[in-house]
């Protein structure tokens, strides 16, 4: 088996002899589906009767769900169909009620258009005030260009006292619609009207017609609305209006500039800007607006949808999702990242789409390799971890002994090692996955760069070329030769997304400190924690080498252990074992846990711990609060148990070297007369792994194959 390094001694847990095979050698070899945390199979079988389509699936219209099978029951059938994935067990992911979701907390932007048509100065302020508020308006637009006198400026214009907060709410609509180069603000009821320090700044750079449509924008708050500025050739024009509104608005609203050509050939480009999911609004609305919330579908629930890729990394694909939906990557939410060589089925949540421009997409997006299924809105996005686990259809091909056997030898040696990890599991490493492919630099060096706060370092290491001579590396050669951001995106591939997001932030941005970090800031939050995430499982894979060097699988005084009661809990308590249960055994060595690094998590009280402390010192953080404000990432730390287990662990032996899996027209279990052709003989195997539990390194454990 040619596996990645873990880059820590690798510790088997069980001693049997183990075998030779090689996986991945076709993406239908290795086939993922991910478990929803109620325990169903995410399916490829297609809701075709699904009701309403577009509005809330009712309690009563749930989708059916396929039982997971019992053991017995799992086995593949001997004829089985021509369809490609007939192998997978279906199921469907059950649909997410109110009482899980928090409903009114998640709504998405809310649409605040009629309010603000209903509304105007002349309905919610007597006539003279709205006279007086002309007069000060007037001042302060004919001052706009010059400073306005110190009184105005500071004390503003006193609109007077209003106790009903929705009145309050009316006079703001309506006196932003008719001068959005003013502000209110509140004070104990009393609204004061004062000039607009952030109009001003951003008619510096664009129109002031603009600067007031925008502002009109802003406090409309209109759910799937965009704001275009017009199109401008100056890129350093375009560059400080993205400033502008990252920096005052960047909570609030996303922007992005696309590139435009006129009917005589020049080129120019325009910033775009639309709301983020949620906004201030969506927090308070009138008892109204809330009502049959659970029975009206608004546009404003985000959609879940079932993605099935091949061969395709994660971020690639929703990038891609992104480009034909006319919305951003971080539009998109999902409970974990997939393997790239393979065939993974993975539930996904995404806002500002309609479920049925999802269905109008599906013909494009599986020219790609990609299908779509299962489309309903929820009412919540997915968490990072948001999954049970997942289910993995493999075959291992190449199969032999680890010396010279027949084909009774190696059948034994399989038989050995599966029943060896039904009995005592695997250690729980982190998988290469986790670290990324580099051969110079991996994923947990650019993390510890991050960490540290060193935001160039990581650039540049991100940004380090292999020993390939490919257009990916020709890229970053060119990058660390020149720091030519902009040269460097000309020539990096399309499907390479992250580097192309940073790339262009660093073009925008530069390549000191600053810019770095803007760069770091430009790709997902799940990208971003991915790197330092990378670094705190390297310390926990190397923690857990030394954890059984020095114990063994004997748990012993100073060990964290989960209670049994507590397993399920989202914050589960950890106890230190006393020496008084380790002489009397009263934890089992699955129980035990170990920390991965973070600001709210306890070590073991024993040389574990010393190592721990030893480990991050060496690293340079001693003193780390494990958070990068500058790129919002906050780490917690977490336990993890040091032992898996596979569940639903089945195997049979297949003769046709060449087929996969779900090719059903040549595969055969191997009979006595073929058992004397051991070279041809391949494995197909089937387990259910708990979530963040990985596959290569059970397979590794399994088979007892070097690195």
């Amino acid at each position: 088996m040619e596996t990645k390094s873990l880059i820590f001694p690798f510790f088997h847990i069980s001693s049997h002899l183990g075998f030779h095979g090689s996986i991945k050698n076709s993406v239908n070899d290795f086939v993922v589906t991910e478990i929803s945390l109620s325990g169903q199979l995410v399916s490829e079988t297609k809701l075709d009767n699904l009701q309403n389509q577009g509005e809330p699936v009712a309690e009563k219209s749930l989708p059916v769900v396929k039982k997971r099978k019992s053991d017995n029951e799992q086995q593949r059938s001997e004829n089985a169909s021509e369809n490609n994935y007939s192998n997978l067990r279906t199921a469907v992911e059950s649909f997410q009620t109110v009482e899980d979701c928090g409903l009114l907390d998640q709504l998405e932007v809310n649409s605040s258009s009629d309010l603000i048509e209903e509304c105007d100065l002349d309905s919610v302020l007597a006539q003279s005030v709205i006279d007086a508020l002309e007069q000060f308006a007037d001042s302060m637009k004919t001052e706009q260009d010059c400073e306005p006198s110190p009184v105005e400026a500071q004390t503003g214009f006193l609109l007077g006292s209003f106790p009903s907060k929705d009145h309050r709410a009316r006079i703001h609509h309506a006196l932003r619609k008719r001068y959005p180069f003013l502000m209110t603000i509140t004070n104990g009821g009393e609204m004061t009207v004062k000039l607009n320090p952030l109009h001003k700044q951003l008619c510096k750079f664009v129109t002031e017609h603009e600067a007031d449509d925008f502002f009109r924008f802003l406090d409309a708050k209109i759910n799937n609305s965009a704001f275009s500025f017009r199109s401008v050739g100056d890129k350093e024009h375009r560059k400080n209006v993205h400033h502008f509104i990252c920096k005052n608005f960047g909570k609030l609203v996303e922007a992005k500039t696309f590139s435009e050509v006129s009917s005589v050939g020049e080129r120019s480009a325009a910033i775009t800007v639309r709301f983020k999911g949620r906004c201030a609004s969506s927090k308070k609305r009138n008892t109204a607006e809330f009502q049959d919330d659970k029975n009206i579908y608004t546009g404003n629930h985000p959609v879940s949808f079932t993605l099935q890729k091949e061969n395709m990394e994660t971020l690639e694909a929703i990038t891609y999702l992104a480009t034909k939906l006319d919305v951003l990557p971080s539009d998109f939410s999902y409970a974990g990242i997939k393997d790239k060589k393979a065939v993974t089925f993975q539930t996904m949540v995404v806002k500002k789409v309609a479920p049925k421009r999802l269905k109008d997409v599906e013909a494009v997006l599986e020219s790609k390799g990609l299908k779509v299924f299962h489309i309903h809105p929820v009412k919540q996005h997915l968490r990072l971890g948001q999954l049970k686990g997942n289910h993995f259809d493999i075959v291992v091909r190449n199969l032999k002994v680890q010396s010279q056997g027949s084909f009774e030898d190696l059948e034994q040696a399989v038989s050995e090692a599966f029943e060896s990890a039904k009995v005592k599991g695997f250690v729980n490493y982190y998988g290469p996955q986790r670290f990324g492919q580099g051969q110079y630099v991996q994923a947990d060096q650019i993390g510890l760069a991050l960490l540290k706060g060193d935001m160039v370092k990581a650039v540049k290491l991100f940004f380090t070329p292999e020993d390939v001579d490919d257009p990916v590396n020709k890229a970053k050669k060119h990058f660390l030769q020149t720091a030519d951001a902009k040269g460097t995106l000309a020539v990096m591939p399309e499907f390479k997304v992250r580097e192309r997001m940073i790339l262009r932030a660093l073009n925008r941005y530069g390549m000191d400190k600053d810019g770095c970090t803007r760069a770091w800031f430009s790709i997902p939050h799940s990208m971003r924690i991915f790197y330092v995430h990378a670094y705190c499982s390297k310390v926990w894979n190397q923690a857990a080498s030394y954890r059984f060097e020095t114990y063994g699988q004997k748990v012993v005084e100073g060990d964290l252990v989960i209670l049994e009661s507590d397993a399920e809990k989202e914050a589960p308590v950890i106890h230190v074992v006393t020496a008084e249960e380790e002489a009397s055994a009263a934890y089992p060595l699955h129980q035990v846990v170990l920390p991965m690094p973070g600001k709210s998590i306890s070590y073991p009280c024993n040389k574990v711990g010393q190592w721990y402390e030893e480990t991050l010192t060496k690293s340079g953080l001693s003193a780390c609060s494990f958070r990068i404000p500058e790129l919002q990432l906050n780490i917690p730390g977490c336990y993890r148990q040091i032992v898996a287990y596979p569940q639903n662990l089945t195997y049979h032996f297949i003769e046709d070297p060449e087929s996969c899996m779900n090719d059903s027209i040549n595969e055969q279990r191997i009979d006595e007369t073929f058992k004397a052709v051991s070279s041809n003989v391949s494995l197909s195997l089937s387990f259910d792994l708990d979530r963040s539990c990985y596959a290569t390194v059970f397979l590794q454990e399994l088979m007892k194959c070097e690195h």
